[in-house]
């Protein structure tokens, strides 16, 4: 897996990184001085290789590292709140929304493994390290995932337009947020097995939030 960039390199924990690729000629000798340190192994390359290896802006910084290890649904240690993602497919929301997690001691994201966003080079880097605080579990199949949860005793709270108030609703001990597609929202299947619809009221002329943007606001209310 490549990932880029000055703050992704440190991000990273030392031992998932296999190399470095460092433009020729860089002019921040502290990236020298921090791969030295750490004794990564690391190689100059001219800027227009790295141009070929990403399409991103690297920084003159890209990364070969192991591919992300995604964790299993058994891998939740009685957590008073897992996240759910139903087919999200932004990548800069899941990123955004991992952020929001670990700030907020969310230990669990589920996601699917079909039509949906995965761990990404720019996930990486827009998470800003948060990957290595948060588990992020990949499910064949999300709808009996949830069901599982709920044989453990999690109510699913599902984000809906037209839900119930969040701010006026007693919440379970522990709960899943699912937070649906950017465009659908959450699909209907899970919607039949959802305990709870929940909804952030609107009173300005916008009628809906940004999907990361939602999540983060349900995520520090039912934490």
């Amino acid at each position: 897996m490549l990932v880029y960039g000055k703050n992704v390199l440190k991000d990273i924990e030392v031992k998932k990184i296999k190399k470095v690729y460092v433009q020729e000629n860089i002019k921040d000798k502290e990236i020298i001085r921090y791969l030295e340190d750490k004794h990564i192994h690391y190689f100059f390359r001219p800027k227009k290789q790295l141009d070929q290896m990403t399409n991103q802006n690297h920084q003159g910084i890209v990364i070969e590292m192991d591919d992300f290890n995604y964790a299993k649904l058994e891998d939740i240690e009685n957590e008073n709140l897992v996240v759910a993602l139903d087919h999200l497919e932004d990548v800069h929301n899941f990123g955004a929304i991992i952020r929001t997690c670990e700030a907020a001691g969310v230990k669990s994201i589920l996601i699917p493994k079909d039509r949906s966003v995965r761990v990404n080079d720019i996930v990486m880097k827009t998470s800003c390290g948060a990957l290595d605080r948060v588990k992020i579990i990949l499910v064949s199949n999300l709808c009996e995932a949830l069901k599982k949860l709920q044989k453990e005793n999690y109510f699913v709270y599902s984000a809906f337009m037209d839900g119930e108030d969040y701010n006026k609703i007693e919440y379970a001990d522990k709960k899943v947020l699912v937070i649906g597609n950017e465009g659908k929202g959450v699909s209907s299947i899970i919607e039949k097995i959802s305990d709870v619809r929940i909804c952030i009221p609107m009173l300005g002329k916008v009628n809906s939030l940004n999907a990361s943007v939602a999540a983060g606001i349900l995520i520090f209310k039912m934490k």
